[in-house]
């Protein structure tokens, strides 16, 4: 039986991902490896929200597999959110914004945006 999921997101610095995640976004971190200097992974939460981030350096030691693959990848981290139409007045000016605000036929508003590596992050909350 599936409990939880938390993405771990392979990364090329974890420093500057927490600043944007901490400063930007607002999460907090939780848990970083080593506990000082340039971390080689991270663990942060906003919410009922959970993303950790490791480097790739890291990453590939425990899996090799990752050792060629690009960072931000070919998904979206669609992530519930309320009041989403202040959120992205608060965050337009601040990220890369990919998809404008905007009503879906499926009953959301939602905007999507790029993290400091690429990654998609949608933002949607229900209408």
């Amino acid at each position: 039986m599936l409990k939880s999921l938390t993405p771990n997101m392979m990364v090329e610095d974890v420093n500057r991902t927490i600043e944007f995640y901490r400063d930007v976004l607002g999460f907090e971190l939780t848990a970083n490896v080593p506990e000082s200097g340039q971390f080689g992974w991270a663990s942060m939460k906003l919410g009922g929200v959970e993303v950790m981030f490791q480097a790739r350096h890291s990453l590939s030691e425990e899996i090799p597999h990752f050792e060629a693959l690009p960072f931000g990848a070919s998904l979206t981290y669609f992530i519930g959110v309320s009041d989403v139409k202040a959120l992205y007045e608060k965050l337009k000016d601040r990220v890369k914004v990919v998809m404008d605000f905007r009503t879906t036929f499926y009953g959301t508003q939602e905007f999507a945006f790029l993290d400091n590596n690429g990654f998609v992050l949608m933002y949607a909350e229900q209408t």
